[in-house]
């Protein structure tokens, strides 16, 4: 399923708008249901009115009823494409579990760079209610 995952994270950042970064970030989780939402990032001049390609994502899944995610995958060229702070947050408030795997995928000329991280490294403190 992960070769799965990232496809269709490579796949949705052919999707993305983003022409003042012209950072094409895309992103694909697996529900518990075994679905996978893709997702892009959508930049705005305004912006604090952007939206990262991991929260596209799962706010895609959340709104098909799939609030429960059993992993996710990151994708870009130019860069590693880290989750920023509030998609960590937001990757923990729907992760089945705090070792829920995070895969960053880096897209070069040579090919596809893999980092596998689990939500617990990447977010040791979120926070939860």
């Amino acid at each position: 399923m992960n070769s799965e995952l990232i496809s269709a994270a490579v796949m949705a950042r052919k999707n993305s708008y983003s022409p003042y970064s012209h950072y094409a970030v895309g992103a694909a989780v697996l529900t518990d249901r075994n679905e996978i939402y893709g997702g892009c990032n959508v930049e705005n001049a305004s912006y604090g009115l952007c939206n990262c390609g991991e929260r596209t994502a799962i706010f895609k899944a959340v709104s098909e009823g799939a609030v429960k995610i059993r992993a996710i995958a990151i994708a870009a060229a130019g860069g590693a494409p880290y989750p920023c702070g509030a998609c960590r947050q937001v990757i923990s408030e729907f992760a089945e579990s705090p070792d829920m795997p995070v895969t960053v995928v880096t897209i070069t000329d040579e090919g596809e760079k893999k980092e596998e991280f689990t939500l617990k490294e990447l977010l040791p403190y979120g926070f939860v209610l």
